[in-house]
Formats: structure tokens, C-alpha cells, sequence
């Protein structure tokens, strides 16, 4: 079947042309080794820059996090000006605005955004025992943001339709003949792409292309998105689908009969861990607001929250703090990788044209 592709493709282009536009950075861009946010304030201390609202661009959804920015207002009385949107629309927002960003906070919802503006000297460093607090593969690894929680990549399968046993241990093998017409896929998803990136990036270009063609000749179905994929799991219009670890709990918690289980593939592309990051802006008025905001998102209530919340259901990743509906995240397995390396979308976004995935 064919699939228009959404807006959210369209603007993940314009996000490689622009990045293109600014080159090294250009005039706006703060110079990468902006002082770093005063480390001595938390959430209930007092914040001398306070005055005025924190200001956060947040490419997640408002349901998700706006009970999250409440609470921080209650505890540390520093309002919170949210402005929501789509991931990489509000990261071409703060490119264009440069240093008149009034952003003091970047909330996004892949590491492949969070790099980008890394990229171009957006962030300001975080201070080291915030960083701490948060394994070295779901941050920056020049210290530039943070991951806030983790989404894995996996396969959903209809356990009416097939053994979890039965199953390739890469997806690699979903080429194969035994998989024909029974894959789904989102080509048009950011995550979809995001995982096709690290793909790019650990295997290869020439094996991911061969994987994309092995694919489209094997009859996968494409979707329009991640929840699309798990409804005709649901229906047995397919067996097997390519998605992240947080859809199906929600089905399963409507309804227990629901005949999906996910499936983690260890040390495989397939089973890769993107973040929703932060990262506080080179140009904030307010660093140690932004920073206290921080600490919060990562404090041990705010994670169990996010680990514990069907509508969630994302791995917490300050260490040590697990989640209670999904599988301990050591135990996945995921292939090491650099998440701000996730930046070439474009990249990817050509290279799917290029197989016709998109049609």
C-alpha cells in the first residue's frame, strides 16, 4: 500500500538544509565552550537567576510531561513557560533564532535532535555530577546533554501468528523468504528512521541498503506509524512488526487478551536504545534555573514515574532507578553507539528515497 509522507518527514529535511545553511555555526552560534551552568543548584535551593519564567522547548508530548514541569514549579517556586511542538520543528526554531533564542531548555524527543544542535554549539556543558547520574551510552559524550528516559527498538509479534522462538535474533533475517508479507514498518516514523541511522552508522551504508531492498522485495507493509503497526498485529494482518519497546503496553493495558508480545533482539541494530534528552542552551539567561530543571527530570521520583506509567513505559535512566513494567535495561544488550552521531537524518531521509521506501 502506498503512504503519503507526513509533515514530520518534510520538516526532518528542512532540519538537514538548515543545518547545512549554518555550516561550523555561523555568527549566531555560541562558541562550544560556553561557561557551564552554575552546578550548585537543585530543585528547593535557591536559584539566583530565577527571575522571570524557565523557558523550555519541548518536542514531548504536553499529556506526558506537563504534570512533571508542575511539580518543579512546586518544589523550587521558578515558573516554567513550556512551548510544545514537534521534535525537529523546535530544533530548526532555535537554529534560526540563534543567539535570540529565548529557549533556556531543550526537551527532545531522540538523541538525532539532540545532536544536531549539539552539532552547531547550542549547549551549554552540564555539570559533571549531573552527567554522573546518567550511564556514558545515553548521554553526550562531550557532555553537552543528557538522556532522560530510553525507548528500545524491538519486535511486536501476534503470539496466535508465531513463536517469539521462531524468530530471527537480527533483523536481519526478516529478508528472509519464511517472512514474506508478514513484516510491518513505519518508513515515515522518526523513530523508524532514527533506527535506520544506526544502522548506517554500525553496519554500513552498503548493508543497509541491501537490508532496506531485501525488505521492500520481501513485501514488508508500511504503516503510517508505531501504533498503526501494533492495531494490525492486534487484527493478525501481520505477524511481526518493527516498533519501540512503549506501544504495546499501552493495548495490553486496555485489554490482557491482546495477542502481542514484544520481542528484544540483544546486541542487534534491531534492538538499539534511543533517548528523550535535554540540553540546556549556550544562551540561557536562566543556567542554574535550567539546570535545577535538570536534576528534577532525573530525580529518582521523576524516573520511577516514567518507568512505572503505562502511557509512558520508558526506561529510566538515571542508574538505579528501574522501570516496574518493562525488562531491566543492562539486560538488552543494545550495540554501543555514539546517540549524537544520530544526526544525519538527512542522510537517511535520502537513502530511503533512494529504495522507494517511502512509496
Amino acid at each position: 500500500m502506498t503512504r503519503s509522507r507526513p509533515m514530520r518527514t518534510v520538516m526532518l529535511v528542512v532540519v538537514g538544509l538548515v543545518l547545512a545553511a549554518c555550516g561550523g555555526g555561523g555568527a549566531d552560534a555560541p562558541a562550544p565552550d560556553a561557561p557551564s551552568p552554575d552546578a550548585s543548584a537543585a530543585p528547593g535551593a535557591a536559584v539566583p537567576d530565577a527571575a522571570g519564567p524557565l523557558v523550555v522547548y519541548s518536542g514531548r508530548n504536553e499529556n506526558l510531561v506537563a504534570s512533571v514541569f508542575a511539580d518543579f514549579t512546586a518544589l523550587t517556586g521558578i515558573p516554567v513557560e513550556v512551548r510544545y511542538g514537534d521534535t525537529a520543528e523546535l530544533a530548526i526554531q532555535i537554529l534560526e533564532e540563534g543567539t535570540r533564542s529565548p529557549a533556556d531548555v531543550y526537551f527532545g524527543q531522540d538523541a538525532g535532535a539532540l545532536g544536531a544542535l549539539e552539532a552547531q554549539g547550542r549547549f551549554a556543558a552540564l555539570p559533571d555530577d549531573v552527567l554522573a547520574l546518567v550511564d556514558p551510552r545515553y548521554r553526550s559524550r562531550d557532555g553537552r546533554w543528557t538522556g532522560v528516559t530510553g525507548r528500545s527498538r524491538n519486535l511486536v509479534i501476534n503470539t496466535d501468528l508465531v513463536d517469539a522462538v521462531a524468530l530471527p535474533a537480527s533483523v536481519f533475517g526478516l529478508v528472509e523468504p519464511a517472512w514474506s508479507g508478514l513484516v510491518g514498518w513505519a518508513p515515515t516514523n522518526g523513530s523508524f528512521q532514527a533506527f535506520v541511522t544506526a544502522m548506517r552508522l554500525i553496519e554500513g551504508e552498503a548493508a543497509t541498503r541491501a537490508w532496506l531492498e531485501g525488505m521492500l522485495a520481501n513485501g514488508v507493509v508500511p504503516y503510517r506509524n508505531n501504533t498503526a503497526i501494533v492495531e494490525a498485529i492486534g487484527r493478525g494482518e501481520i505477524a511481526v512488526g518493527l516498533t519501540n519497546n512503549y506501544y504495546l503496553p499501552r493495548f495490553v493495558a486496555e485489554d490482557a487478551s491482546f495477542p502481542a508480545e514484544n520481542v528484544y533482539l540483544p546486541g542487534d541494530v534491531g534492538g538499539i536504545v534511543n533517548v528523550a534528552g535535554v540540553g540546556v542552551l549556550a544562551t540561557s539567561s536562566r543556567p542554574a534555573a535550567a539546570i535545577a530543571l535538570v536534576r528534577h527530570l532525573l530525580s529518582v521520583e521523576v524516573q520511577t514515574a516514567f518507568g512505572s506509567r503505562v502511557d509512558a513505559a520508558e526506561f529510566p535512566l538515571r542508574e538505579g532507578v528501574d522501570s516496574t513494567l518493562l525488562p531491566a535495561l543492562d539486560s538488552l544488550g543494545a550495540p554501543d553507539l555514539d546517540l549524537s552521531q544520530l544526526e544525519d537524518l538527512q542522510g537517511t531521509l535520502t537513502l530511503l528515497e533512494d529504495v522507494r521506501a517511502f512509496e
